[in-house]
Formats: C-alpha cells, structure tokens, sequence
C-alpha cells in the first residue's frame, strides 16, 4: 500500500468498511439495501474528496482491516476443517483404534520379516 495512489487506497477502505457494515448489519437483522447504499455512497465520497490529505491514515486503516478479515477468515476455516472432520468422524489424531487401518503395527510383525532396504 504504501506505493499506492490516495485514491486507489481510498477505494480499498471504502470496499473494507461496506464489507464490515454488511457483516454486522446482516447478523444484527437490520440490513437494508437503501441505508447500505447511502453508506457506501457517503464513504466513497468523503474518501475520495479527501483521499491526499487522509493517505497515510487510509493507509493504516487499511493494514488494520486486512488484519482482522485475515484473522477471522482464518478462525472460520480452521472451525470448518472442525465440524467437518467431526461430521465425517475422521480422527487425525488416531486416538481409537480401528480395525481397518492402513498403518504397521509394529508389535506384530516378526523380526525376521523386517528387512533393511538401501
């Protein structure tokens, strides 16, 4: 970002704070699209306007946003990978014992079998 023309940095905020209004509004059920479009009109307005002299903010505000959507874009899939391998039962730990398993069991195969391979 820090190559970036203001108004280019500008956009990005405005893409990042509509994003961050539709999340919280849609999961507090009051979403409408007008008041949403109002929003984002204002936004890109004023950041736009005053895009030079807000630069370096924009800027911070920026690497802040990407942060915090990183984080939690990570917490979500990590939670996906969760509820799918508890769905599909998939112990990666191996902590059961099953009978159909592709790893060696070392306590019952016979030392004459075990051959050293170069």
């Amino acid at each position: 970002m820090d190559f970036s023309q203001p108004r280019f940095k500008a956009l990005t905020v405005t893409f990042g704070l509509s994003l961050w209004v539709f999340i919280f509004t849609s999961a507090s059920n009051i979403f409408s699209i007008e008041y949403f479009s109002i929003f984002v009109i204002g936004i890109f307005t004023i950041t736009q306007i005053l895009s030079k002299k807000l630069s370096k903010g924009l800027d911070i505000f920026a690497i802040i946003n990407t942060k915090i959507f990183l984080g939690v874009l990570f917490i979500f899939v990590i939670s996906i990978y969760g509820i799918l391998f508890k769905l599909l039962q998939i112990d990666l730990i191996r902590l059961k014992k099953q009978n159909g398993t592709y790893w060696l069991d070392v306590e019952q195969t016979k030392h004459h079998r075990i051959r050293k391979q170069y």
